[in-house]
C-alpha cells in the first residue's frame, strides 16, 4: 500500500477497510514507532494527543540491533552482554520520552524496548492496536521502512513527517 499524497509537513492516515476497528468496549491502545536516538518530535506529540483524546494508554516502541561487531563472534552473544546494551536502549528510551512524559502526565505510558526491525516491533504490536503512529525522516531508510510496516498493518497508521523547524 503506497502512502496517500499529502501537504508537505502534514500527517498522513493509512488504513485498511475492516483493519483496527476493534469491538468491544474498550478503547485500543496508541503504538508510538520511537527511534531513540533520532525522535521525530511530531510524531511523539502527535501520538501523545492521539492516546490523550482517546482516553488510552500510549506503548512506545523502540526496535534495536545488536552491535555490528556481534555478527563477528564465534559464538552466541553472551547475556551479560546483551544485557547491557539492551539496558543502554532502555535508557535512551526513558530519556527521549521524559519531557513528553512531564508534558502529559495524564496519559499512561508503556515503553517497549525489542530486538527486532522497526517493521516486525510494529506489525507485532500494531496487531492489538488501535493506532499505530510513525514519525519520518528524510532518506530511503525511512521512506522503506514506512511503505514496509504499511504492507503488514492490521490497523490503522499515521505517519507523521519529521517538522523542519526543528
Amino acid at each position: 500500500m503506497e502512502p496517500t499524497r499529502s501537504t508537505p509537513g502534514t500527517p498522513v492516515v493509512e488504513s485498511r477497510t475492516g483493519h483496527g476497528t476493534g469491538g468491544g468496549r474498550r478503547t485500543r491502545e496508541v503504538v508510538l514507532g520511537l527511534d531513540a536516538r533520532n525522535p521525530v518530535d511530531s510524531a511523539v506529540g502527535f501520538a501523545f494527543d492521539c492516546a490523550r483524546a482517546r482516553g488510552t494508554r500510549l506503548r512506545v516502541v523502540h526496535a534495536w540491533a545488536l552491535p555490528a561487531s556481534a555478527a563477528e563472534w564465534p559464538f552466541a552473544v553472551p547475556e551479560k552482554d546483551r544485557a547491557t546494551w539492551e539496558d543502554h536502549e532502555v535508557q535512551l528510551l526513558a530519556d527521549a520520552l521524559r519531557p513528553w512524559r512531564e508534558r502529559y502526565p495524564d496519559v499512561p505510558v508503556v515503553e517497549d524496548v525489542v530486538l527486532l526491525s522497526p517493521v516486525q516491533a510494529l506489525a507485532h504490536h500494531g496487531a492489538g492496536a488501535g493506532l499505530v503512529v510513525v514519525g519520518t525522516t528524510p532518506g530511503p531508510r525511512s521512506r522503506a521502512t514506512v511503505r514496509a510496516l504499511l504492507d503488514e498493518a492490521l490497523c490503522p497508521v499515521v505517519v507523521v513527517p519529521a517538522d523542519s523547524r526543528t
